[in-house]
């Protein structure tokens, strides 16, 4: 069976990068900020991307250079309402949904008071963002797999806003919130599919389908024994977000879940 989606792989720049790690990253930047929307050379940050080339920038500031663009800000920021560019930040900068309400409100505080520049630097300055990806490594999704501290009502709303690398998030032709009316509620989205081509492996949340969670066990705390044991459970849809719920509760890790 297809899993619904892979977890990306994590792109880091160290000491000891090529030419070509660097390009790796910078080309992993913009497609991840950007939401994979096409650049033309053109559109491309060159002084930014030399002070990065120079190691006289981190990938954190680059990241940051590209949020504060004036191309990330035609793209996300002047034809959309608040609340889509603030799902659009957390998706391209934390790589996950917003979980509740007050996250939204927060972010809409900051920018009437604040500004645009504000707005983009609390994602990038937050605890959460340093915590995950440091200075150098590149944002990526990681709302997809269950999270000790994070709710997993963000796996479901993540598939609201993910539709995959071969989709752009400028081109979805989504103006208002997504996730309006199901953050107001506090309630999970249904997963819905992408499209075959957008969401390889993708499959569609249907009452009355079963599902198979391939989970992590958490370690016992009553043994030194370092290793996990891993396990599969056939699951109703009607029942999968309770049951992600509290495995999260338990520590335990979601490797995969798939249509049995």
């Amino acid at each position: 069976m297809a899993t619904l989606v892979q977890q990306p792989d994590v792109i880091e720049l160290r000491s000891d990068r090529t030419e070509d790690d660097i390009e790796v990253v910078i080309r992993a930047v913009y497609r991840q900020v950007l939401g994979n929307t096409y650049l033309m050379e053109s559109e491309r940050l060159k002084s930014f991307e030399s002070l990065l080339r120079n190691g006289k920038l981190t990938v954190r500031e680059f990241v940051r250079a590209v949020a504060l663009s004036e191309f990330y800000r035609e793209k996300y920021f002047y034809n959309n309402s608040q609340i889509r560019f603030i799902e659009l930040n957390y998706k391209h900068l934390l790589g996950r949904a917003p979980e509740d309400e007050s996250e939204i409100a927060y972010h809409v505080d900051v920018y009437n008071e604040q500004g645009y520049e504000a707005e983009i630097d609390s994602y990038i300055d937050s605890p959460e963002y340093q915590r995950n990806f440091g200075d150098n490594i590149v944002p990526s999704y990681r709302g997809f797999k269950s999270q000790i501290g994070q709710k997993n009502v963000g796996f479901s709303r993540m598939f609201q806003l993910y539709r995959g690398y071969a989709s752009s998030d400028r081109l979805q032709g989504y103006k208002s919130g997504r996730l309006t009316w199901e953050v107001a509620k506090n309630i999970a989205s249904p997963i819905h599919p992408a499209s075959t081509s957008a969401l390889a492996g993708a499959v569609s949340g249907t009452r009355g389908e079963v599902y198979r969670i391939r989970v992590m066990s958490a370690a016992s705390p009553n043994t030194t024994v370092v290793r996990r044991a891993t396990s599969e459970i056939l699951v109703p849809y009607e029942q999968l977000s309770s049951k992600l719920q509290q495995l999260n509760r338990k520590g335990n890790k979601v490797m995969s879940i798939t249509r049995a």
